[in-house]
């Protein structure tokens, strides 16, 4: 017979970086700054998405489908974001270069959509998701530097 040990997640060798990881996420969630950043990127991807109608630019599809394609994007890459801690950065980053995709579009995207409606649309929303991308990333940031300054202090 072989002598077979029962193992439990308890004495899993990886149970303290788990631990640590959901704790970062939560608190990440659940600061005033995270939860206005999630709040203020997901209206301002479903504005995106909706700006042809709104703003009343239909009439050029190749924006207009751009524009619901990515204000899609932004809101899912970005609302949530604690749950998903250890990708953080990566979305924050992915969703600043849509907010950076979004300010240029109209000069990018095939056909003469460069109107003064578009383009005042696009660069005041690409503005607006460029810093709340930044402010996520900031937020991540600040908790893993509260992490570090903490386990150094318990270090001593």
């Amino acid at each position: 017979m072989t002598d077979r040990t029962q193992t439990t997640w308890e004495s899993h060798p990886d149970m303290q970086e788990m631990r640590e990881r959901h704790a970062r996420a939560e608190r990440a969630a659940s600061t005033q700054q995270g939860q206005a950043v999630e709040a203020l990127a997901l209206i301002t991807g479903l504005y995106l998405a909706a700006s042809p109608w709104i703003a009343g630019f239909t009439d050029f599809g190749t924006l207009a489908i751009n524009n619901l394609i990515t204000g899609i994007a932004y809101a899912f890459l970005l609302s949530g974001f604690g749950h998903a801690y250890e990708r953080t950065h990566a979305r924050a980053w992915a969703a600043a270069l849509i907010g950076l995709w979004t300010i240029v579009a109209p000069w990018v995207v095939a056909g003469n959509v460069d109107t003064t409606r578009t383009i005042v649309n696009n660069i005041i929303v690409g503005v607006v998701g460029l810093l709340l991308a930044l402010a996520a990333s900031a937020a991540a940031g600040e908790t893993d530097r509260g992490d570090r300054g903490r386990t150094a202090r318990t270090a001593r």
